[in-house]
């Protein structure tokens, strides 16, 4: 039954099939196939999988993003970062991140961030002298930034799958996000000092500043505020999401008052749309990680990885290349969802702390999602910068190395995922 679910689901992806639909097709086929299970079962599997109270924190979190990235406060932030960084050499380059990583604590989504970081910073970096190739692959790459710092939509359906703690997941992202985004902005400085770009050199303006850190200091908060809850064990995630979004919706009227009945149904339907697309991701993943259980893959999977690759980092290793090939073709949901029950066990049989397995998977992932053929945030960003792919994928490769070289560090020290 596990073959022709996955002969199925092959077949289906490369007839360019939404992949939530192809999942509850191959899935449907399987049972079929099989003769002796009755078809009820997909929609038994796919329903149970949504009643998950921790699951409610997935559209709060991204109704929150929508109205926070949609107003004057997303102006202000991005103000705030690229008068702060511009005077430093690579400061136009270095925006990006450093608005990634704040954005990281409102939006969740790695694709949201790409395209409204990208649709502001991408056209000033141009006319600052930075060639479009280099800054749609900055774009593309630092948004991933994004799903590592909390909130993050990929750890919460981690979570979904691996019963670890969403909190745990929230706090042990801070640090390899951080060491990415300065890896980052080390590779940024670099990069413009060998082009031979020079910084601005007009002299900062602190009341300004001050000013704009004042204005952008509700969106500063909000990540600060999540850790805090989360940390302190004032309330779950879930709980958390709610706030977020009243937060945000206070923020939006009372200081900005730029909320209009318009822009929050915008926000309504982008984070309805979005929620929609992930929950049926999900529900057709329930149905076929069902089916992989049923046939026992992922523990006949576990035990043939460990007696073939007898030491632990080997079995580690094998783990990141395999979820590397798959973050290119298949989108960062459905990999989750597919791998996260096939690798947990093996996880568990080497002695790998499931904590350190999701942030790997979630980087993993990530990476994916500027790697061809699929690379959503790759694509995204060489639209706005109007670069060819060519020239885009060129100026990728050190950003990419940065990367790899954060993925072995979280792979084998622990100590950088520790549980708080």
């Amino acid at each position: 039954m596990s073959a022709v679910l996955v002969l199925s689901f092959s077949l289906l992806m490369l007839a360019a099939i939404p992949v939530a639909h192809t999942l509850v097709m191959a899935s449907g086929l399987a049972v079929l196939w099989d003769g002796q299970l009755p078809l009820m079962l997909i929609a038994q599997q796919m329903f149970a999988q949504t009643q998950s109270f921790p699951l409610l924190a997935l559209p709060f979190f991204m109704l929150a993003g929508s109205l926070m990235m949609g107003g004057r406060l997303g102006e202000e932030l991005l103000r705030f970062a690229s008068e702060g960084m511009r005077r430093w050499r690579g400061g136009p380059l270095s925006t990006t991140v450093v608005a990634s990583v704040v954005f990281g604590g409102v939006s969740g989504s790695a694709v949201a961030n790409a395209s409204a970081l990208g649709s502001v910073l991408i056209p000033w970096q141009k006319r600052q002298g930075y060639p479009a190739g280099l800054c749609a692959a900055n774009n593309a790459t630092s948004a991933v930034i994004d799903i590592l710092i909390p909130p993050s939509i990929p750890m919460i359906l981690y979570a979904l799958v691996s019963n670890v703690s969403i909190g745990e997941l929230f706090l042990a992202g801070i640090l390899p996000g951080l060491l990415m985004a300065g890896g980052f902005i080390g590779l940024c400085a670099w990069t413009a000092h060998r082009r031979g770009i020079r910084p601005d050199t007009a002299p900062v303006r602190k009341r300004e500043l001050l000013r704009l850190a004042f204005f952008a200091s509700p969106a500063l908060l909000m990540p600060v505020l999540i850790l805090l809850g989360l940390r302190f064990g004032l309330a779950t995630p879930t709980e958390i999401s709610v706030i977020a979004v009243v937060y945000a919706l206070a923020a939006s009227i009372l200081i900005y008052r730029d909320m209009s009945w318009l822009r929050f149904r915008a926000a309504m339907l982008e984070a309805g749309v979005a929620t929609g697309i992930v929950m049926l991701v999900i529900m057709g993943s329930a149905a076929a990680g069902w089916i992989l259980t049923f046939d026992q893959v992922p523990q006949r999977f576990a035990e043939w990885v460990t007696a073939t690759l007898h030491s632990p980092w080997l079995v580690i290793l094998a783990m990141n290349v395999i979820m590397l090939l798959v973050g290119g073709p298949l989108d960062l949901p459905p990999g989750i969802l597919l791998l996260g029950p096939i690798f947990v066990p093996l996880a568990a049989q080497i002695g790998l702390d499931p904590l350190q397995l999701g942030l790997m998977m979630v980087l993993n992932l990530g990476i994916g999602l500027y790697t061809p053929p699929v690379g959503t945030t790759l694509f995204i960003s060489s639209s706005i910068a109007r670069s060819s792919m060519s020239d885009t994928v060129r100026e990728l490769w050190p950003f990419f190395g940065v990367a790899l070289a954060v993925l072995a560090a979280i792979s084998y020290i622990p100590a950088l995922t520790l549980r708080f």
